[in-house]
């Protein structure tokens, strides 16, 4: 189901698209400045961000077909034997569309190889028994106009406790100051409503298992409502056992909220092992929402990424990578939808009429051309699975799909 303009979108999107560009413009392919594709990732790292997919399209039960006790429903459920359901929440449309649920996995007695991994940590023993905490995120069926509709009233961001938590004054520790920083207004309305459902029952979780690491998942809207939870809980709370995986989340804050979140997680270095990182924001090739809102509208990504580059189901260890910084041209930066916006301010510079028809979009609708929204239906769910369908098997399109059959059980788990 489409955003209600979004239609219209596909209109506007196939008129630029007929208008040719002047003689002396050279519009550049895609990953043209790449000569090879960087290297993948390694199969166990594969198998658990993969499972961190199956984990986070469960979420789109809660509010469809259901999430009961002990963990059960009608999409991949039966995949986690060893989960146990805390809580879900839903606040409906009316109230920002956060939905997800907690979660704790008790693990399970596993004989892995020594390089297996269990939720991306090394395992080194035997029969060792593994858990973890789980909160997952679910996005929205309309995150288009969730993007649209407050996206041009930023809001200012503080990383201290709210007056809630007894907090009214940022701590005097640097790592809490976000200077100049703001963030999109509904993501923060989103998380600001799902923690009176997520904190109460994180915190006495801590306390019962205290070795038990708070895995945060999220797709599209849940991805950066993934991203403002877990800048609370480190920052202001002081969690340390954090690990963040999102998937098509779209871009939260400004340059100043950025470098915070970057400095936070540890994201601003050029030589990072993506594996060992607290953070990883998956990506996928034509996926438009990790471009939204605008950088014309002051918005920015922030580093961590993980690129999907095959575009249809289902990808392959090598067909992921890692990414650079906060703008790495082998990843999503470097797709059609970034190079353009910058290739369009230069034909407008040259001849001005040329543009007439992509200003004529841009003015009239809000967005440029350059984005593929149709995709909203296609790469933006396509992680792994196609994600947000919760029936029987999921998605229709994956029925009758075999789990990846290169990843043994050892190194799912």
């Amino acid at each position: 189901m489409l955003p209600r303009f979004s239609v219209l979108l596909l209109l506007s999107q196939a008129v630029a698209g007929a208008l040719p560009l002047p003689p002396d413009t050279v519009q550049q392919p895609l990953y043209a400045q790449v000569n090879e594709p960087p290297n993948g990732i390694s199969v166990p790292f594969f198998a658990s961000v993969e499972r961190l997919a199956r984990l986070v399209d469960i979420a789109y039960c809660v509010g469809t077909t259901g999430l009961s006790r002990p963990f059960e429903c009608a999409s991949r459920c039966k995949d986690f034997p060893t989960l146990d359901l805390v809580t879900t929440w839903n606040t409906g449309v009316l109230m920002s569309d956060s939905c997800g649920y907690i979660a704790v996995d008790h693990g399970a007695n596993l004989q892995p190889e020594p390089t297996a991994k269990v939720y991306g940590s090394d395992v080194s023993a035997v029969d060792k028994k593994h858990g973890a905490i789980i909160v997952a995120f679910r996005g929205t069926y309309s995150i288009t106009n969730t993007v649209v509709d407050l996206s041009t009233v930023p809001q200012e961001y503080v990383p201290y406790p709210s007056p809630d938590d007894g907090g009214d004054q940022p701590p005097g520790d640097p790592k809490h100051n976000c200077d100049n920083c703001t963030v999109h207004m509904g993501f923060l309305a989103s998380w600001k409503i799902a923690r009176e459902d997520v904190l109460p029952t994180l915190k006495p979780l801590r306390t019962k298992y205290p070795d038990y690491p708070i895995y945060l998942v999220g797709h599209s809207l849940g991805g950066a409502v993934a991203a403002l939870a877990a800048l609370e809980m480190n920052v202001a709370l002081g969690w340390d056992n954090l690990v963040v995986t999102t998937f098509g989340e779209p871009r939260v804050g400004n340059e100043g909220f950025v470098r915070f979140l970057n400095g936070v997680f540890d994201l601003a270095g050029e030589s990072t092992d993506v594996e060992k990182q607290t953070y990883r924001r998956l990506t996928h090739v034509d996926d438009p929402v990790p471009l939204l809102p605008l950088s014309e509208w002051g918005f920015r990504s922030h580093a961590g990424e993980i690129f999907i580059s095959k575009s249809d189901l289902s990808p392959s260890p090598e067909d992921i990578w890692s990414c650079v910084g906060d703008y790495d041209p082998n990843c999503i930066a470097g797709s059609e939808g970034e190079t353009l916006s910058v290739t369009r301010h230069v034909i407008a510079a040259r001849d001005p009429q040329s543009s007439l028809w992509s200003s004529w979009i841009r003015k009239f609708w809000g967005f440029p051309s350059r984005l593929k929204l149709w995709q909203l239906l296609f790469a933006h769910r396509d992680y792994f699975w196609r994600l947000g369908v919760c029936v029987p098997g999921g998605d229709p399109l994956d029925w009758g799909r075999d789990r990846y059959p290169n990843i043994s059980s050892n190194d799912e788990l």
